[in-house]
């Protein structure tokens, strides 16, 4: 089974830990239990606040935050109403209320604690009949446990929010990456498929004047099958190799078999190589499928790549084969100009900066 990272941080964040934390605050109204000389009605609400503290723990567990504050509402009556039966003791079950309060208010939480801590240590001193002066141990506890909680809490924050963020990852990992596949097969086999119908259809022709040159334009058939199933494979996996020569090569190659005259450059010298190949490749692509041209003319420079023809125009300017270059040439810091030129044809222009 495949491991996943944020399979981890759920168990964390619902694991044993946060168990472990929840049964330990169950240790103050344990002490409150064991007091000697307890009367019935003590036992009777000590337990029935420990029943609503784990309802309270569940309702957190399950996000039912509603549920959650109306227990803890609960809890703060419970304590109030043991306290006349229970004295300063009473107080360690407000240890227990402050640390599920304190941690989940987002404004105000560290008021609260003051005032409940200041309540624990004055309240007992204040009562005659108690018989006790301030309260320093459940002070003590009050504040350190809801510290504790409180850094748990955040913890815990954190950690679903990495959860979030690793799911978002993966969404959009997952939609580039199949931007990417969509992008590379159109412009790929877009190219691949035009040139095999074109010479497809020269080697029928060839072959009804009986011509030796339809074997010839047969067998550069089958390899440029091979090629783009060569193409199609290394999309899928990632590792596409597009060079400006053999982009340049092959253009000149499918412009002579459309019948279109092409003016290429015989030099290969660009500043973004691959790039500039992307683009002379849709560029003749689409002077083939669609300009209707007879003639096809490419410039190149060391930070420009431009391809002209005299065809009619303007039938691919919002392609997704353009829009799949746009995104590669805004990837490489470049722009890129598409468009109608006069008095006739169409110009794809794309420049970067000059190299270092």
């Amino acid at each position: 089974m495949e491991h996943r990272p944020d399979s981890d941080a759920q168990r964390w964040l619902l694991g044993w830990r946060r168990l472990l934390l929840d049964v330990g605050l169950l240790v103050f109204p344990v002490v409150v239990l064991t007091q000697a000389g307890r009367s019935p009605g003590a036992v009777a609400l000590v337990l029935a606040f420990c029943v609503c503290y784990v309802g309270a723990a569940f309702a957190d567990y399950r996000a039912w935050p509603r549920v959650f504050w109306w227990l803890t509402g609960v809890l703060g009556l419970l304590f109030l109403a043991a306290l006349p039966f229970t004295g300063a003791d009473g107080f360690y079950l407000l240890v227990v209320v402050a640390s599920l309060a304190v941690p989940r208010l987002p404004r105000g939480g560290g008021y609260v604690l003051a005032v409940a801590a200041a309540a624990t240590l004055v309240v007992p001193w204040l009562v005659p009949s108690w018989q006790s002066g301030p309260a320093w141990g459940q002070t003590v506890a009050l504040v350190f446990t809801v510290l504790m909680i409180s850094v748990f809490a955040e913890a815990i924050r954190a950690n679903r929010e990495l959860v979030r963020a690793r799911a978002e990852l993966v969404r959009l990992a997952a939609d580039a990456e199949r931007a990417r596949i969509s992008r590379d097969l159109h412009d790929l086999l877009g190219h691949s498929l035009t040139a095999i119908t074109v010479k497809s259809n020269l080697a029928r022709r060839l072959a009804i004047k009986g011509a030796g040159r339809a074997v010839d334009e047969i067998t550069e058939v089958e390899q440029l099958s091979r090629q783009a199933l060569a193409d199609v494979r290394a999309a899928v996996s990632g590792y596409r190799e597009v060079t400006l020569a053999g982009e340049l090569a092959r253009g000149r190659e499918l412009l002579r078999a459309a019948g279109i005259t092409a003016d290429l450059p015989t030099y290969a010298d660009g500043g973004c190589p691959e790039l500039f190949g992307w683009v002379i490749r849709e560029g003749l692509t689409n002077v083939v499928r669609h300009a209707r041209a007879t003639s096809c003319t490419v410039l190149l420079s060391a930070t420009s790549v431009e391809v002209r023809d005299d065809g009619v125009g303007g039938s691919a300017g919002s392609g997704s084969g353009l829009s799949g270059l746009r995104d590669r040439v805004a990837e490489a810091g470049g722009t890129m100009e598409a468009g109608p030129v006069r008095p006739r044809g169409w110009r794809l222009l794309v420049t970067v900066e000059a190299p270092a």
